[in-house]
This record gives structure tokens, C-alpha cells and sequence, in this order.
């Protein structure tokens, strides 16, 4: 539906572990509170397990969640802060739908670089000018960088893309990557099958939206930061 003739803004969902504040706050009432109606739409992502892992790399827009955006499918998404400060200015560069910063995520990804039981890495500085399995341009590539910043210069951090999470778990397992960068809850599913995690960080998440939704969007920022105080997320319980 164009963005022109829909009466609520639409909100991307994907996961418990991408919008977990988005989900508790519509499932307490918290953006009803704050007089929002919203439309909550379930987008495809590249940490989903049902996502193609034939995507097309070339342009981020072409992406799952940018194309859905891009084709008016939704008004709001998240995604780590490097990405969406990346396609606010390249959209405007290249001619498509406005994007911009209305709110810093509600919470943080955990991100990990994780190579084979058997392998000889044990040290972050040992995967020097050895491919590091990301997604490019997406928030396993940027948090691959910062993590790996301490211990290496940037023409020493090579990355390489083998698809989506699934895919790169299966290239460590499969002995065709040294290492790739994962988020969970893959993280979580490379220590089932035995990957060790050789280090890992955090990735701050940012909120975009259209121009004309920004507006009414950016309102959410307070509906979401209550859910945060422990004393509202008591009061079930109570």
C-alpha cells in the first residue's frame, strides 16, 4: 500500500531479539498510551531463518527490510546505527524514499565472531588478512570492524560474504571460512553445534522513518523508554 493512502503508520517487526522493546510495548498498550495507533508488519531480515540466502549484496535497497521499506510496505524499521545513518544519505543520493533518525534503538544487539572447535585462531589478532564471514554494509560488518579494531589495523580486517547467518554458520562448520560475524540468536545456535566465540561486542540500533511519518513516529521514544523501569514491567506481577 502507498505510503499516500494508508490512515496508520506501519511499523516493521521482525524478532523477539531485533524489536523486543517494540513488541512489549505493543503488547502492555504502552503506544496506545501515548494516543499511537500503529499497524505492526512482519518483514523479512538477514538474522531470519526464513530469509532467502540468495539476496542480492550489491545494493543495501535491495535487501529485504530496505526493499520493503523502499516500496512502501512500511513506515518505520531499526537496524544498527552505522546502517541506517549509511542509507539516509545514500537514498537521498540515489533518488528514493526519504529516510531519517527519529530515535536511538531501545536496545542493543549482541554480535560475536566465532570460528570451529578445532580451529588454531584463539586470538583475535590471529585472523589477520583471514576472511571474516558478514553481512556487507549491515551491523555484523561495522561491529565486525569495532571489535576487531583493537587488535588489528583496518587493511588487515578482511570480511567476505558467504549469505545470510545460516549460510555462514554452515561455511565455519564446513571448514570454507575461517571465521564469520553472527548475532543471536545464531550466536547462541553456533555454540549448540560447538563454534567457539573468540570475541564479542555489542551494536547500537537506530530507529528510521520517512519524512512524512518522522513526525508522529519519533513519539514512540517516550511509549518505548517506559518499558525499561522495572517497576512498570512489576506491575503484572503485583
Amino acid at each position: 500500500m502507498a505510503p499516500q493512502t494508508r490512515t496508520k503508520p506501519q511499523i516493521a517487526i521482525m524478532n523477539a531479539v531485533h524489536d523486543l522493546p517494540v513488541l512489549v510495548a505493543r503488547d502492555k498498550g504502552f503506544f496506545r498510551d501515548e494516543g499511537l495507533d500503529l499497524e505492526f508488519v512482519t518483514t523479512p531480515g538477514m538474522a531470519q531463518a526464513t530469509t532467502s540466502h540468495t539476496v542480492k549484496f550489491d545494493s543495501v535497497f535491495e535487501r529485504p527490510l530496505d526493499s520493503v521499506y523502499n516500496e512502501g510496505g512500511i513506515d518505520c524499521y531499526r537496524m544498527c546505527e552505522w546502517g541506517i545513518m549509511k542509507r539516509a544519505v545514500e537514498a537521498n543520493a540515489q533518488g528514493l524514499r526519504g529516510r531519517k533518525i527519529v530515535a536511538l534503538g531501545a536496545s542493543m544487539s549482541k554480535f560475536a565472531i566465532v570460528v570451529a572447535r578445532d580451529s588454531t585462531i584463539y586470538e583475535p589478532e590471529m585472523l589477520k588478512n583471514t576472511p571474516i564471514a558478514v553481512t556487507p554494509n549491515n551491523g555484523s560488518e561495522f561491529t565486525t570492524l569495532k571489535m576487531m579494531e583493537g587488535f588489528l589495523t583496518p587493511e588487515h580486517v578482511k570480511r567476505t560474504n558467504v549469505g545470510s547467518m545460516l549460510k555462514r554458520l554452515e561455511a565455519v562448520r564446513d571448514g570454507k571460512v575461517a571465521a564469520a560475524s553472527l548475532m543471536e540468536p545464531w550466536i547462541s545456535v553456533a555454540q549448540k553445534w560447538g563454534l567457539r566465540i573468540l570475541i564479542e561486542s555489542h551494536s547500537t540500533r537506530a530507529e528510521a522513518a520517512g519524512d512524512d511519518e518522522a513526525e508522529g513516529i519519533a513519539a514512540n521514544t517516550l511509549a518505548r523508554a517506559l518499558i525499561v523501569e522495572p517497576e512498570t514491567l512489576l506491575l503484572d506481577e503485583r
